[in-house]
């Protein structure tokens, strides 16, 4: 990624085989936006992205989230379910991380090896 992210709203672009999904984008790019997170919402629009990143915790949420680990690259290097309470284990090559509602992720073909661009308020990140 080429430049730095803002705190901000856009688009998680996830192309698969079948077409492409573009799915609503809240980016936490400051620490306290990215300390905040998910906690304490019922459920999340289209996911969040946390970045810098490299591992996450689900203490004190209220939903199992799928976690997607992507690299400088943005390319998923890893995707998990986690419940509520507990610690995500820190992926060393991950640079980011995308969180949304469990099951979410699948829907849209995000897994391994996908690459996916961030589209941030109207500009597109590499």
């Amino acid at each position: 990624m080429g430049r730095r992210l803002r705190d901000g709203l856009g688009l998680l672009v996830v192309r698969g085989e079948v077409g492409s999904v573009s799915v609503p984008l809240e980016i936490a790019a400051s620490y306290r936006a990215r300390t905040k997170g998910l906690l304490g919402r019922e459920g999340v629009e289209g996911a969040i992205l946390l970045s810098p990143a490299n591992s996450v915790h689900t203490f004190r949420m209220r939903i199992p989230i799928d976690v997607a680990y992507l690299d400088r690259h943005l390319v998923v290097l890893a995707v998990r379910t986690m419940k509520p309470g507990r610690l995500g284990m820190p992926r060393v090559r991950a640079r980011h991380v995308v969180e949304a509602e469990a099951g979410a992720m699948g829907g849209w073909g995000l897994r391994r090896g996908v690459r996916v661009e961030v589209l941030a308020e109207g500009d597109a990140v590499e």
